[in-house]
């Protein structure tokens, strides 16, 4: 005796859902050929693999059954498009992943085909084709809908840009200029990004408004960019031009804040930067918070570096904190520097370079000028300290 169709089909469905390999050819095909997926980070791709998990499910439960999406499916699908036009990602290249996707399954299937009769193979596909007409309609009516109540409320819509950029949830640097093509907005590029808080003890979540009004306070006016800022519990969080940047200690100074600004990453990186800022803040001591300073790129990778999460290698972390003393005609500075540190005075450092006691100092003084970086200082000598031992 034969089994009818629907029991093949439905033994085939268990052995899919059960081999988590089928799954991950899912998401390495979708990865591999649309691009928008290919640019996806690690942070994103577990999305991508819950998706397909519930999507390869449901579609075999629709073909054992002989059944159709049905309005809990939509609006799932919905919900996915919604969320897809929140974060840039194109619903073209969404509405691709779900083909290759359904590609795969079909190959799956067919790899298991001597289990099966002709009539499965007509239902996979019938039940294939009806779906994607189906979630293609529902999934680009949600996703234009949702760009226009974004385009709609411009503010919310730029927190909104800007939360998805620092949590990075933006698959490619052509997503974001889509995203904000819709939005009628450029961004700031090269850009530097604040993350600022109070100085006191007692620092509760921050208001929007009060993120804004920093804003306001360092972004020029006018101009063809446009700065973003949003909140992350008691530090607003600034994009803005560059050129902001050099003001933004005054700014810190008259507020009584403290932050980190960060000018040397690119567009596709703000979610890195936003990191390395957040950890400065959250590791750095208190002595490196100087007034009217904020923390730069080169204390966020040290501290990076002496908590063990370096984000770039150590020469390129030397040339941030060093800068010019790296250069070949200025290993006399250099050297001066070595000596103040390993000697721990200007006296004992001339002494052991056979300098008058004042070259010294004026090399010292020609360090500072150059770095930025005053060796007297006991945050900026650790900085300074570490930069030459790694360079070496």
């Amino acid at each position: 005796m034969t089994n009818k169709p629907s029991e093949d089909r439905e033994r085939v469905r268990q052995e899919m859902v059960a081999d988590p390999r089928v799954v991950e050819a899912i998401v390495a095909a979708v990865h591999e050929q649309v691009p928008v997926y290919a640019a996806l980070d690690d942070s994103r791709l577990p999305e991508v693999r819950a998706i397909a998990a519930w999507g390869l499910e449901r579609l075999l439960h629709l073909w054992a059954t002989d059944g159709t999406l049905g309005p809990a499916d939509l609006r799932r699908f919905r919900g996915i498009a919604s969320a897809r036009a929140a974060d840039g990602r194109p619903v073209q290249a969404v509405l691709r992943a779900y083909r290759v996707a359904g590609t795969v399954l079909t190959d799956e299937v067919a790899a298991r085909a001597p289990r099966l009769a002709a009539a499965d193979a007509f239902a996979l596909a019938r039940m294939l084709l009806a779906t994607l007409d189906t979630l293609s309609e529902e999934m680009a009516t949600a996703y234009a809908a949702t760009s226009e109540d974004l385009a709609g409320d411009r503010s919310r819509a730029l927190r909104l840009l800007f939360d998805d950029l620092i949590a990075g949830r933006h698959a490619s640097v052509g997503a974001l200029s889509d995203r904000s093509a819709r939005l009628g907005i450029q961004l700031p590029d090269p850009y530097c990004l604040l993350a600022a808080e109070p100085v006191a003890a007692d620092r509760p979540d921050l208001a929007h408004e009060t993120a804004t009004a920093l804003l306001d306070a360092l972004a020029p006016p006018g101009g063809e960019v446009t700065s973003l800022a949003t909140v992350r519990g008691s530090r607003a969080v600034l994009l803005l031009p560059l050129a902001a940047s050099e003001r933004a200690g005054e700014v810190m100074g008259e507020r009584s804040w403290r932050g980190c600004v960060i000018t040397g990453e690119s567009p596709d990186r703000i979610a890195l930067a936003h990191r390395l800022a957040a950890d400065a803040l959250d590791t750095a001591p208190a002595h490196a918070h100087r007034s009217g300073q904020v923390l730069t790129d080169a204390d966020a990778q040290v501290l990076a570096l002496l908590a063990g999460r370096p984000a770039a290698p150590p020469d390129h972390i030397a040339r941030l904190v060093l800068g010019p003393l790296a250069e070949a005609a200025r290993r006399h500075l250099l050297d001066a520097l070595t000596a103040y540190i390993d000697s721990g005075s200007a006296n004992a450092a001339a002494r052991a370079l056979h300098l008058h006691p004042q070259s010294l100092r004026y090399r010292l003084r020609r360090v500072h000028e150059l770095t930025g970086r005053d060796p007297r200082d006991p945050w900026q000598r650790l900085t300074l300290d570490i930069a030459r031992t790694i360079r070496d």
